[in-house]
Order: structure tokens, then C-alpha cells, then sequence
């Protein structure tokens, strides 16, 4: 099963938000790397960011989705925040180990 279909959208979003300087081809390897790694996530972690993934998607699905998808992300939700903290952790961790001359 995939997840990066529901992860990529969001991921996307989350990306060009926080790094702006960031040119969309970069970006995008950044959130195919971000797709990539969720799909490898052992089966039980996979099922649970799915599930919190098909949340955010949906929202971003809806008119003003993004605007409510973000502060959701600027809450500590339980679990719900934990899914932001994922996609950045990995995003960065790419972008600034292939460009780090990236401003942040």
C-alpha cells in the first residue's frame, strides 16, 4: 500500500510554506524523497500516518482547507502534530544535506 499519494499534496503545501527560497524542481525531489520514506515506514507506523495523512489530504481537498490544515499544524495535537513534525524532519534533513547553502 502507498501513501505517499496522500502525503505528497500536504507535503508540498508544508514545503513551499516554510522554505520559500526553495525553487519548485527542487521542491519537488524534496517531497518525492518525503513520498518515498513514508512508504518505507514499518507496516504498523505506515497504517497510522495513513490515517493522519487522508486527514490533512481531505482537508486540503475543501475551499480554506489549507488555512484550517495550518493551524492544526500550530497546535500540539497529539498525533495530528506529530505528522507536520514527520514531513519537516525529513524535508530538511534533505534539503539542507543536498543544498545547504538553502536559505531557511
Amino acid at each position: 500500500m502507498r501513501t505517499s499519494p496522500l502525503v505528497e499534496p500536504f507535503a508540498d503545501r508544508l514545503i513551499a510554506a516554510d522554505v520559500p527560497a526553495l525553487d519548485a524542481a527542487r521542491r519537488g525531489e524534496v517531497v518525492a524523497f518525503v513520498g518515498r520514506r513514508v512508504d518505507v515506514l514499518p507496516s504498523v507506523i505506515r497504517i497510522g500516518v495513513t490515517g493522519i495523512a487522508g486527514l490533512y489530504r481531505a482537508l486540503l481537498a475543501v475551499p480554506g482547507g489549507w488555512r484550517l490544515a495550518l493551524r492544526l499544524v500550530e497546535r500540539p495535537l497529539p498525533l495530528l502534530g506529530e505528522y507536520p513534525r514527520l514531513v519537516r524532519s525529513l524535508a530538511y534533513a534533505y534539503i539542507w544535506e543536498r543544498w545547504p547553502e538553502t536559505p531557511a
